[in-house]
């Protein structure tokens, strides 16, 4: 907007002060003499009486005080080219003219100081002395001085003039603002629009100068605004209601408009955003509060335009991120990051309300597409932000703002949002074509960074989103072989991505369709190759910061081959461990009970193949590509059942009592049972492990079917589904027992259980009674969820014993222990003092026993007392410590780990008795005490530890100072021992450490050095390496702070009153 005045030239006057001018202003808003009554009729008068004597007052200081010359003849030249009537019949209106004319006068006096200051040359003897200040410089009280004037100037040049519905309301502000509302007058000259528009002139004038503009926006923006926004954009009325003379020329209502977009660009953009906002009002709303409602209607012309200006913020760059800061710091919330951010962080509807925002495109926007491409980098950036209370915030509203558009906009949001996300997973799949520059060894594909980026922004995005929409499931399906062998990498070393991979696949496999989720699990494992997965020029390699990066392998060389070979196939092996993991964690959705089974029936098809099959023509009559070809399938044939058997028995390995989760994965369990049943029996391969299997799937079904479930007309339907392998079974099995069974179950299930015969509950007897071999078995009926899977895990473990996956442990053909001598879990029913002394005498006689197993049960039995606090156990502490340590030098592992526990479990009763002692035998010399033994005493020293919990702290000192010793004893296996118990109990302590820091670092700091540098200089393993290194910097990170402490260098400015 053009200024109101020129500048004064050179020969004006001498430079008035600034302390008279700030002198007159003062004298202008001096309190009036009364004001102590309550009537607003007074407070008018009172008012206005005020206005007029500090108007008088100041036109007496022109006239008789000769100090303000200077001043009088400044002010009458800036007055004499000023364009608006300065003289009115209305005193609020003379008042806000004489404080304008003021404040140009301000601004021209501090240009002039500015403009004639030479600060001279720094004298270099002297760097630490501050630079001259500017002689245009405003200290604070002049400053809050200056900010009264414009608070006034506002109050009475600018709000009474607003229309209804345009800015805050002048009387819901203060109680001064609702007389100065009722004290103009609008009737007088000049007129109200006149009036605002000189104000808001002469206000952007004065922020020309960048101290005085500053004052301005920071309080007063949102009330210009409204001005001009109301003197350019405002509708005039019909040319049949206007006077002959127009208040405005269309010029002035031009400038009006291209002042309102200056000053937008100026200012703040968050700022811009949060004031156009308070400007359009909210929608309307039903409520009684008068301030509310008021406040709520805004003119439709005027929330057009704030919508427009708002859209105009938001395309400009780093749009984005100056509309969240205005909203979420006009949202109640403070400034982004502020001490209120994790109270906005949690508000999900503003930042619900934001993303709407981002996802609509304007109107004025040239097309949708347009828009997005350039709005979504933007939104992406918001989930890279450094500071942690930002962080929380931005990434909130990016994480809604990438659902809301992949709702709404499905297939620009995959194109501007995913696609970019995902771009470094896609780089290095095995469908992607890389190009020859990036073939070289060595070359990094996706570095650190960008992979780090990736997943992070994957796991805000999927897990914390917490949205399975189509686009975004679709989205992540071609990478998920890459992300699952990432995740196998993480686990081979300490990565902060390993938690997010996991989360990631977790999430994914959850929310899939179960057929899609069971082929990502094919691809993991190896068997379907037409998943995509890692290229295989491509390796995942540790990065330089501990992260890792994608690079192009090395060349393989002839030399190398078994080398690779070997790698291959423990990959494979880690791989399937690590898919036996994650299946683990899936156990309560049902996807891992889903793909047992489907391994299940692979190895059914395994069974069913007949090498009889793969003959065909003799040799002769093939060629040798043929034969190449043939043999490659014979191959990759057995390289499939290799990984279906190792899956199985990972599985079997892994899995919980638990991976079956309803009654249809019970049935299909037992159908891939009987149909490999079915296909031994076929190939005329019956063994014994074929026929135990049959007899306990059968049993299952007996159970299921014998009451242990509650059965639905639902499950019926799905127990069909058995009726066609179960006559298969009748008809063809030679054991006439099975086959009648097996026609039994077909009755029963036919028959919905209105039928069934003592065959059947037989059946099912046994099955329990082989899964608790006590036959108690009176417990309530349990519910179809936990019955079924219980009894299903009877089975797997059967089959697991049977070789699908052998496991090693106590066999059942074991000697008989003596009565009394039970398994914890059978001693669990006795009530608490319900042994006697004879059965007591006895166990305490099968401890001596020179049979093994005997004499280990006996131990575990004695252990579980002392567990359960039994009176009769505890009297006899000290003979059963004697007991435990006396097998504590059994060579058994069985005998003497149930030793440990029980002196364990005793020192928990009486730590005060048996601690002393154990230290004493743990400090001894090799003379007195095996090496073997000690390290024994060792472990009962530290599951003591780990049952005392934060009582340890009673005993540190003597544990401690044991453990030094024992890391300068001669022997080095008791070193090592000393060394673990005493990095443990560090870790136990925790914080209780305390003065015993020293004492413990002194003798081993020195010897972690030295190993540390060993390995860095001859350890081959780069991981390792890498780790020690990265030890041994923070170590002289440590040293140096310590030794050379950081000076703070702090200047402190006092202001004096």
């Amino acid at each position: 907007m053009a200024a109101p005045v020129q500048a004064v030239g050179n020969a004006a006057q001498e430079i008035c002060s600034l302390d008279r001018i700030l002198e007159a202003l003062k004298l202008l808003l001096s309190p009036g003499g009364s004001g102590s009554s309550s009537l607003q009729v007074t407070k008018h008068d009172v008012l206005l009486a005020t206005l007029k004597s500090n108007l008088s007052a100041f036109e007496d200081k022109f006239l008789k005080d000769p100090q303000w010359k200077k001043l009088k003849l400044l002010r009458d030249e800036i007055a004499d080219k000023a364009e608006w009537p300065q003289n009115s019949v209305d005193v609020t209106w003379s008042f806000t003219s004489q404080t304008l004319l003021l404040l140009l006068c301000l601004k021209e006096t501090m240009i002039r100081l500015a403009a004639n200051f030479n600060p001279g040359k720094p004298n270099p003897r002297t760097p630490e002395v501050a630079p001259a200040l500017s002689p245009d410089a405003l200290s604070i009280s002049q400053q809050k001085t200056v900010q009264f004037v414009l608070q006034f100037v506002v109050t009475l040049g600018i709000c009474p003039y607003l229309k209804p519905g345009v800015g805050v309301p002048l009387r819901y502000r203060t109680e001064f603002g609702a007389v100065v509302q009722d004290v103009v007058c609008l009737d007088a000259a000049p007129d109200a629009t006149r009036r605002l528009y000189t104000s808001c002139r002469v206000l952007l004038n004065v922020a020309q100068h960048t101290s005085l503009g500053s004052l301005i926006f920071c309080h007063h923006f949102v009330d210009i605004a409204a001005g001009l926004c109301q003197l350019g954009f405002c509708p005039t009325k019909s040319k049949l209601q206007t006077s002959a003379e127009e208040v405005l020329t269309e010029e002035e209502r031009t400038l009006s408009r291209g002042a309102l977009r200056d000053m937008l660009d100026q200012v703040y953009q968050p700022l811009a955003v949060r004031e156009l906002l308070t400007l359009q009002g909210g929608p309307p709303q039903s409520c009684t509060d008068v301030k509310t409602q008021l406040r709520c209607r805004a003119p439709a012309w005027l929330r057009r335009l704030c919508g427009q200006l708002l859209s105009e913020r938001l395309m400009r760059p780093n749009g984005v991120q100056a509309a969240v800061r205005g909203i979420l710091e006009g949202a109640g919330a403070g400034a982004a990051g502020g001490s209120d951010a994790e109270a906005m962080a949690a508000d999900w509807k503003k930042c619900d309300l934001i993303a709407k925002i981002l996802a609509t495109c304007p109107q004025q926007s040239l097309s949708p597409e347009s828009y997005y491409k350039d709005i979504c980098p933007q939104v992406l950036d918001l989930f890279h932000f450094q500071d942690k209370l930002t962080a929380r915030q931005f990434q909130r509203v990016a994480t809604t703002t990438f659902i809301t558009l992949s709702r709404e906009r499905p297939q620009l949001a995959a194109k501007y949002l995913l696609q970019p996300v995902l771009a470094p997973l896609h780089r290095c799949l095995n469908t992607a074509e890389i190009p020859e520059s990036y073939r070289v060894p060595g070359t990094i594909l996706v570095t650190e960074e960008e992979l780090c980026g990736c997943i992070e922004d994957v796991f805000k995005v999927y897990v914390v989103g917490n949205e399975p929409l189509t686009v975004l499931m679709d989205s992540l399906l071609p990478v998920l072989g890459v992300l699952f062998l990432l995740y196998c990498f993480t686990k081979q070393s300490v990565s902060h991505i390993r938690s997010l991979c996991q989360e990631i696949l977790l999430w994914i496999l959850g929310k899939l369709e179960r057929k899609k989720a069971i082929a990502s699990l094919k691809g993991f494992a190896g068997l379907d190759k037409a998943v995509p997965s890692l290229h295989s020029l491509c390796q995942f390699r540790v990065a330089t910061q501990g992260g890792i990066m994608i690079t192009i392998k090395e060349a393989i060389s002839d030399e190398d081959e078994d080398e690779t070979l070997y790698q291959k196939v423990s990959s494979e092996q880690d791989r399937v461990e690590h898919l036996g993991d994650l299946l683990s964690l899936c156990q309560e959705c049902g996807l891992a009970g889903d793909f047992f089974i489907f391994c299940l029936k692979e190895l059914t098809h395994v069974a069913m193949e007949n090498e009889a099959e793969l003959k065909t023509k003799p040799f002769s009559s093939k060629s040798l590509l043929e034969l190449e070809q043939r043999q490659t399938l014979l191959v990759e044939g057995q390289e499939q059942k290799l990984l279906v058997l190792q899956l199985m028995a990972v599985l079997c390995k892994r899995m919980s009592e638990q991976i079956f989760t309803n009654i249809t994965q019970v049935v299909e369990f037992v159908a891939a049972t009987l149909q490999r049943a079915c296909a031994s029996l076929a190939h005329q391969a019956e063994s014994t492990v074929e026929s135990q299997t049959l007899s306990m799937s059968m049993g299952l079904v007996a159970v299921i079917l014998g009451g242990a479930v509650q059965l639905k007309s639902s499950d019926f339907a799905v127990l069909k589904q058995l009726l066609p392998l179960l006559e298969k079974v009748s008809n063809t099995y030679p054991d006439p027992v099975i086959q009648e069974l097996a026609v039994d179950l077909r009755i029963t299930i036919s028959t919905h259980g209105a039928f069934a015969t003592e065959a059947i509950s037989k059946a099912a007897q046994s099955t329990l009674n082989k899964e608790d071999p006590e036959g108690k078995i009176e417990e309530p009926q349990q519910s179809s969820h936990e019955r079924h899977t219980d009894v299903a895990h009877s089975h797997l473990e059967q089959q697991q014993s049977h070789g699908i996956a052998p496991q090693t442990g106590l066999q059942s053909d074991a000697p008989v222990t003596p009565q009394g001598v039970n398994e914890p879990s059978t001693a669990t029913s006795q009530k608490s003092g319900s042994i006697t002394t004879e059965q007591l005498q006895e166990v305490i006689l099968s401890a001596y026993d020179p049979q093994i197993p005997t004499r280990a049960a006996a131990l575990r039995t004695l252990s579980h007392w002392i567990e359960q606090r039994e009176a009769k156990a505890l009297e006899m502490q000290e003979k059963l410590l004697k007991i435990f340590l006396e097998n504590l030098e059994h060579e058994d592992t069985f005998v003497y780990l149930s030793a440990i526990q029980g002196v364990a479990l005793l020192s928990d009763v009486y730590p005060e008795k048996i601690l002393p002692d154990l230290l004493a035998q743990y400090d001894s010399s090799k003379d007195k005490l095996r090496p073997e033994t000690r390290m024994k005493v060792g472990e009962v020293l530290m599951r003591i530890v780990r049952m005392l919990g934060d009582m340890v702290s009673k005993y540190r000192e003597p544990l401690i100072h044991t453990f030094l010793r024992g890391v300068g004893d001669p022997d080095g296996a008791h070193r090592a021992s000393s060394l673990a118990n005493l990095g443990e109990l560090c870790q136990r302590l925790d914080f209780l450490l305390g003065s015993m820091v020293h004492e413990v670092l002194s003798d081993v700091l020195k010897d972690l050095y030295h190993l540390l540098k060993h390995v860095v200089c001859l350890e081959p393993d780069d991981v390792a390496k890498l780790h020690a290194q990265l030890a041994l910097e923070e170590l002289d990170d440590i040293m140096k702070n310590f030794l050379f402490p950081p000076q703070k260098l702090e200047k402190k400015i006092v202001v004096l009153p």
